[in-house]
């Protein structure tokens, strides 16, 4: 099903988790980045059982350091 992820289009399967989002995207690695779905936030505790569906907007981002 097609998602929107970053700004760019992307295909995933049907009923993708967030949380396997993340981690396909990110090498496994689910520390660092914040996760907001359609423009809303959705906590760490909740990845698992949030499940995509098509159309759906996703910002997967990581902190950055500045000074």
């Amino acid at each position: 099903m097609q998602v929107t992820v970053n700004g760019a289009p992307a295909e995933v399967q049907e009923a993708t988790s967030v949380a396997a989002l993340v981690a396909a995207r990110e090498g496994g690695e689910h520390r660092r980045v914040a996760v907001a779905l359609n423009g809303a936030v959705v906590p760490r505790s909740r990845w698992e059982t949030t499940r995509l569906t098509p159309g759906d907007s996703i910002e997967v981002l990581a902190p950055t350091a500045g000074g």
